[in-house]
């Protein structure tokens, strides 16, 4: 077992503890970026100056009338940016425009205000003069213009047109998929000021504040070091505050620095829905190949992400869904084309799952749709398909324990009583005509690092004060998914400290800098392995200390729960008075900790190499019921198995879970994006732009029954006290709601019915989809 990996024998990782701000959000006394701005005087708040149009040619804008309504103090403009126009990180994405405009409600000029109605009443005195030009608003559209912008990977394994050749039974389609809007609770929010020696500090909801630095400093014109970010919490980010608050807070920056007073950014929530990217919606082509037994031969796929109109995180969003298409299935020959449209929207980017979700929901729809016709019943085909020992991935990743999914398969299975309740559901379908029910179960497998090796490196700051109190600094940021209660029990577990000795610091890039964005489920794999780095420098020195004072070899010395003893020696004395004395020996009690993921490899040109730490893997069975009259439905029962190695925290972990898999329902059967594509001046707009048109999930449509287990003895060697990430996995364990509705609606119509349907499958879906179903003539068998 290596060292990382090992746990102590009374580790603080393992045990259950709420989060550590859990008190602090039902009372409402935990602070957010928005909150601090009551500490600061003479704050300017900004309102944005929007496009009405799609596409159009920016001929000028007029800002004086804005300078002339009372309260206004600045407007700002492309003209005012002394470094770099650009927010993004492939420059292709101006801050502000200069002279064409991309997507409707597309920022022209910011007005900076005394207060927030000064600054909006600013913001609709400009008059911008354009002239529109031709949009592109779907991806179809986008497909038929040839409009693509960014690399179009390849994947080719095997000999895919020989084992088509080859095939029994061969099949083709087309689906297309919505993306997400992000909704977290606290919309984008950044404030900044510059202090008495020029420093810029701003205060932002990101989950990169290295990159957020990176970007104000080029907008700006300084080097990153004239530039401190801090983020104190996010309330909810999922991937949304992985890129979208680099202008934001630039923006700020640059007010503050133009003014000379503090700037506060905060996007209402109508202007953070239509302003900011959203989960890449996916269209693609597909064609399929098995053998006599349902065994997959080929697979043969076009994948095309809706991009927006500019870069963003797409590249990697895509190459991600192309490398998850095989979800947990083993396809030994395969060709996958990636494209990004280009399209007048806003620019799509990270979700959770990070174009996962995309590939992976290509594969379960064509098994759902297929299984009918090769006469197999879908769950038997997911399971006959699995990957097993020795085998490797479209990317030629080996695939380590495989087992694994067939354990969190088996056990789900027998935990939801699957059988049984299979045997019900065919009674009560066969006495009722009204409403009907079904059953899925699904699975998921989910590769745990970022793409781009580099990205896989944290860092942390660990001081230990004279009287034995610890604070911990880490490179990662806190959303509400229970990172620093991790990090302050890693911290714990490594020092041999109770966990009321540790406290936890915001993240800040003047304490620990260039660190990788909170994303791609690794912030407790890399944060915690430097935590841990931090506090075995520390715990190397006090070791020796320890020895003196005991009579023993440093090797033999052991420190828990704030004890410290030697195998040899019968005296003890607590952390606290190893601490006092290394101080007075001038022993030096901080210290920096990094880490890096060992053994990856990624050919980006090839599309091939081992971009995956490990695998996670989990298992989810959903019942539902369907209504004949209107295709709405519930959500009856879910039952859950899933891999979280050795859980670092399993009360945070299952919270995950849980959060997951509803969030993964939400955007499979409830969240419906619109644009208009009509050809009215209105063509771009977000017509879902409030929660009276955009459904989120509520406690309505939770699962009657939700029953939520971890995989046991799922100990991951070479990961930070054997764990596994958690963050973003369990989000596809949605699938099984999805299928669970295909299996309803064919209930409706005969044995063998081939059922399509649409995602997200909303209720209005579903009655179409049970409509066609009732219509359709059954597959022959």
């Amino acid at each position: 077992m290596s060292q990382l990996s090992q746990r102590p024998a009374d580790p603080v990782v393992g045990e259950s503890h709420h989060h550590e701000s859990a008190f602090g959000h039902v009372t409402g006394a935990a602070l957010y970026t928005d909150d601090l701005v009551g500490r600061l005087t003479g704050v300017l708040h900004a309102f944005p100056v929007r496009s009405e149009h799609a596409h159009a040619r920016l001929d000028s804008l007029d800002t004086a009338p804005a300078l002339a309504v009372p309260g206004v103090v600045r407007v700002i403009t492309a003209a005012d940016i002394p470094g770099v126009n650009d927010q993004g990180v492939k420059h292709d994405e101006p801050m502000l425009p200069v002279d064409e405009i991309m997507y409707f409600g597309q920022p022209l000029a910011w007005v900076l205000g005394e207060d927030l109605e000064a600054a909006k009443a600013g913001a609709q005195a400009v008059t911008a003069e354009v002239t529109p030009l031709p949009s592109l608003v779907t991806v179809p559209e986008a497909i038929a213009a040839g409009s693509f912008h960014g690399i179009q990977p390849t994947i080719d394994k095997g000999d895919v047109d020989g084992a088509f050749a080859d095939a029994a039974h061969v099949f083709a389609g087309e689906f297309e998929f919505a993306g997400q809007e992000h909704f977290y609770l606290e919309t984008q929010a950044s404030l900044a000021h510059v202090d008495e020696n020029g420093q810029v500090f701003i205060q932002c909801s990101t989950q990169h504040p290295t990159e957020t630095q990176d970007i104000v400093s080029h907008v700006l014109g300084i080097p990153a070091n004239e530039v401190t970010v801090q983020c104190l919490r996010m309330g909810g980010g999922f991937g949304g505050k992985e890129m979208q608050p680099h202008g934001y807070a630039a923006l700020a920056a640059l007010g503050a620095k133009l003014t000379g007073r503090p700037v506060r950014l905060r996007l209402n929530r109508t202007l953070d829905i239509t302003m900011t990217g959203k989960r890449h919606g996916f269209h693609s082509t597909w064609r399929i190949g098995f053998d006599d037994d349902g065994r997959i031969l080929a697979l043969e796929a076009t994948l095309t992400a809706d991009g927006g109109w500019s870069l963003d995180l797409s590249e990697p969003v895509l190459t991600r869904a192309m490398c998850h298409i095989d979800n947990a299935y083993w396809v030994p020959n395969i060709r996958v084309h990636g494209r990004i449209a280009k399209c007048h929207k806003t620019s799509q980017t990270a979700f959770r799952g990070f174009g996962g979700p995309q590939g992976m929901l290509v594969m379960e729809d064509i098994l759902g749709r297929v299984a009918p016709q090769l006469g197999i019943d879908a769950a038997e085909l997911r399971r006959r398909n699995f990957y097993q020992a020795g085998q490797d991935t479209p990317y030629y990743q080996p695939v380590r324990h495989p087992d694994r999914m067939e354990a969190c398969w088996d056990q789900v299975l027998a935990a939801g009583d699957v059988a049984t309740r299979r045997a019900e559901i065919e009674a009560f379908n066969a006495t009722r005509d009204d409403v009907k029910r079904g059953l899925a179960i699904t699975p998921v497998k989910f590769g745990i690092s970022f793409n781009l090796t580099a990205f896989n490196q944290g860092g942390a700051l660990v001081l230990v004060y004279k009287d034995g109190s610890v604070l911990v600094t880490h490179g990662g940021t806190e959303m509400g998914q229970g990172l620093h209660m991790k990090m302050l029990q890693v911290a714990a577990t490594s020092l041999g400290v109770p966990l009321s000795t540790v406290r936890l610091a915001p993240t800040r890039t003047d304490k620990v800098p260039n660190t990788s964005a909170t994303a791609a489920s690794s912030g407790s794999d890399l944060n915690g392995g430097a935590v841990k780095d931090a506090c075995e420098q520390i715990l190397g020195r006090l070791r020796h200390v320890a020895a003196g004072l005991l009579g023993a070899p440093a090797h033999e010395v052991e420190i828990s729960r704030g004890i410290v003893s030697a195998l040899s020696s019968a005296k003890t004395i607590t952390w606290e008075e190893l601490v006092n004395t290394a101080y007075f020996q001038r022993i030096q009690l901080s210290a920096s900790g990094f880490y890096r993921t060992e053994g990856l490899h990624w050919n980006l040109s090839e599309m091939r190499g081992e971009p995956f730490k490990y695998f996670a893997y989990g298992a989810a069975v959903s019942e539902v019921e369907v209504s004949r009259f209107d295709g709405s439905y519930t959500l009856r029962r879910v039952d859950i198995v899933h891999d979280v190695g050795d859980s670092l925290s399993p009360l945070i972990d299952l919270g995950q879970i849980e959060g997951g898999f509803v969030q993964g329902a939400g955007w499979l059967t409830l969240e419906d994006l619109r644009w208009d594509d009509s050809d009215k001046p209105s063509r771009g707009r977000l017509a879902t732009q409030a929660t009276s048109t955009y459904k989120i999930p509520s406690f309505s449509e939770m699962p009657e029954v939700f029953n939520v287990a971890l995989l046991e003895k799922a100990h991951e060697e070479g990961a930070v006290y054997g764990s596994k990430a958690v963050g973003e996995p369990p989000l596809m364990l949605a699938f099984s709601v999805r299928e669970a509705l295909r299996e309803a609606v064919g209930a409706f119509g005969a044995p063998g019915t081939v059922v399509e349907l649409a995602s997200p499958a909303t209720p209005e879906a579903v009655f179409w989809a049970l409509e066609a179903v009732r219509s359709r003539e059954p597959v022959p068998s």
